[in-house]
């Protein structure tokens, strides 16, 4: 994720724009969810997260799978060009609306269309293209009132609702919304990975043109209305963050 610096926790614009970003971060967490469990039904490697592609790998090299290494290596350096290309496209220090953030949505739509078209023709080049859209993707959040979005994995949100209790349990005290958000975020994926796998047993990969498709549209709205200022959020001062970086346009 680029330029994901910490900002400080503002409660009071947590309350006010995080039902603003809840039901985005729930689309594309559910939207990766799906994505990775149709990949997962093609070749048994995620591509929205790289712990189990990088464990793939080392099993693979273990057995002297030489195809299968050659998938995995390039599933991780897809991932890796995906945050690349969104650092390069957005190049935001903190997470701001702008039509940026549009054109990447557009961008992996095409990305994920075109890896379902490989993979529809048996092509394994296809699972660099999708991991790409993932890291694309990921790398589009960043910290954000205090909190890490991410939303091709919940390795992380696991592991903050996780540590959200034990203080729970030996402070008395949580902050609410952050665990509501955590949850509902992580539940999309799960539900979204759910009906990945379903969907994936009546039409395989052709599934992810519809799911291109509707990212494209995704992108192409939210950038009109950045562009017509219907979309607009005043985000938090970050100290020693350069102004122009903060705010693209």
């Amino acid at each position: 994720m680029p330029y994901s610096h910490p900002q400080p926790l503002d409660k009071k614009l947590a309350h006010r724009s995080i039902k603003h970003l809840l039901p985005g971060a729930m689309a594309l967490a559910g939207a990766a969810g799906f994505v990775n469990s149709v990949v997962l039904g093609f070749f048994r490697t995620p591509v929205s997260h790289m712990s189990g592609a990088v464990s793939h790998l080392g099993g693979n090299v273990a057995e002297h799978r030489l195809s299968d290494i050659w998938a995995s290596v390039t599933i991780i350096l897809g991932f890796l060009t995906g945050a690349a290309l969104a650092g390069v496209m957005v190049g935001a220090w903190k997470l701001v609306p702008s039509r940026r953030y549009g054109i990447a949505l557009i961008v992996e739509g095409f990305l994920i269309a075109l890896g379902a078209y490989l993979l529809l023709h048996g092509r394994r080049i296809g699972l660099p293209a999708l991991s790409m859209a993932c890291g694309l993707q990921n790398a589009l959040t960043s910290s954000y009132c205090g909190l890490m979005i991410r939303t091709t994995h919940v390795t992380g949100i696991v592991t903050d609702i996780g540590v959200m209790l034990g203080h729970w349990m030996r402070h008395g005290q949580i902050e609410y919304w952050k665990l509501r958000f955590l949850s509902f975020v992580f539940c999309a994926f799960g539900c979204g990975g759910f009906l990945g796998a379903l969907t994936d047993v009546t039409f395989g990969p052709e599934c992810l043109l519809v799911i291109g498709l509707i990212y494209a549209i995704a992108g192409a709205v939210f950038a009109v209305l950045v562009h017509r200022g219907v979309v607009t959020i005043t985000p938090p001062s970050m100290p020693g963050a350069p102004r122009s970086a903060a705010f693209p346009t």
